[in-house]
């Protein structure tokens, strides 16, 4: 496991496994570029990822989740991203990395490399 933490996981369903593939490919390539762009010690979220300036997910893998909650959800903003931040969790528990984890304010998980713990090449 990659995770020092909470490692608790949930399924995120009604979604097409091709959908749930593509969306856990994105999210771990926007892990690797905070990774490498910001320092050890910075704590992300999926809102540092995908929020903000990158709030609008047309064109990207995320706007299957707002679509699943379109219509369905009082607030289908909020709910995709409670989505996402369940499965940008899964990426980070089955990365080669190592990363700390912690609840931030609002509930939210937050994570940061361990870079004191060496990478797994396997």
């Amino acid at each position: 496991m990659a995770i020092i933490g909470n490692s608790r996981l949930r399924h995120v369903t009604r979604l097409s496994a091709a959908d749930r593939d593509r969306i856990l490919d994105f999210l771990q390539g926007a892990v690797y570029c905070w990774c490498k762009n910001k320092e050890r010690t910075d704590w992300f979220s999926l809102r540092n990822l995908m929020g903000g300036e990158n709030f609008f997910w047309a064109g990207t893998p995320l706007i299957a989740l707002w679509q699943k909650h379109n219509g369905r959800s009082r607030n289908p903003v909020k709910s995709a991203g409670i989505d996402g931040g369940w499965l940008l969790k899964r990426v980070i528990v089955n990365d080669r990395r190592t990363f700390q984890t912690r609840s931030a304010p609002s509930q939210i998980r937050e994570y940061r490399w361990d870079s004191t713990v060496p990478v797994s090449h396997e």
